[in-house]
């Protein structure tokens, strides 16, 4: 599935001419332009390279992200697989968009909040964990030991959550008022462009995971990343100088 899916895109980006393609199979150990944004003033999460695939472990509630993009970044999709090892307790997992700052758009699927709610997809500041609820589901939770694929499409006041190309949540005039209210609250009127743009990233709380194949293609996006020719293996590298916000 994870190889096969990155070959259609490469297969597709000629045709596409105006969108970019990011792709990041961590076939290498560089992780310089990621960044981790994590909730109050918690201790970072582990990432680690190894085998050409990301290991993490947040080891509580506390949500852990790790990012990547620029903050005039707009209308995109991001997409990463993730294989769930071990769950800690009450947890979640996470796709994130429009991430400017603190504050950014993103989605989660897990029992780490509300019970009775799987998916739930709000948008606010991360650091401080206020936020604005724009959609709430049921999903079964991700099997342990079996690849998933998540999928966030942010495109002017639309955004669409899916889980294995199964669409979750999607929300149109509501997120666009949303926005417009926080833009009202926060003295921003006339300026609800500055929460329509911001990178992207994924992530995890009271798991251990894997992640792989981070796909994210838009208009802005650049194009980056190839499909390793040749398998080679490597050494496990732990990330030990996260940038933190």
């Amino acid at each position: 599935m994870k190889l096969t899916r990155i070959v259609a895109v490469l297969l597709l980006l000629p045709f596409s001419g105006w969108a970019g393609t990011f792709i990041e199979t961590f076939n290498d150990d560089d992780l310089e332009d990621w960044q981790e944004l994590v909730q109050q003033d918690e201790k970072p999460g582990s990432w680690e390279v190894i085998d050409r695939e990301l290991h993490a472990v947040s080891p509580d509630e506390w949500p852990r992200l790790l990012t990547i993009g620029n903050k005039k970044w707009r209308n995109y999709t991001i997409e990463v697989d993730v294989k769930p090892i071990e769950k800690h307790g009450r947890a979640s997992i996470m796709i994130a968009a429009r991430i400017k700052g603190t504050r950014l758009v993103f989605c989660e699927i897990g029992d780490r909040l509300v019970p009775g709610w799987d998916t739930l997809c709000r948008t606010g500041d991360f650091h401080t964990n206020t936020s604005v609820l724009l959609s709430a589901g049921q999903h079964p939770l991700l099997k342990l030991g079996d690849w998933s694929t998540l999928k966030l499409g942010v495109k002017d006041g639309t955004f669409v959550f899916s889980i294995n190309d199964e669409k979750i949540a999607e929300t149109a005039d509501d997120f666009a008022l949303v926005l417009a209210g926080r833009a009202l609250v926060e003295g921003k009127v006339g300026r609800l462009n500055d929460f329509l743009t911001g990178g992207a990233g994924f992530g995890l709380a009271n798991y251990t995971a894997k992640f792989d194949n981070l796909i994210i293609t838009g208009e802005d996006i650049p194009n980056k990343g190839t499909l390793p020719v040749v398998s080679r293996g490597k050494l496990a590298t732990t990330w030990g100088h996260l940038k933190r916000f």
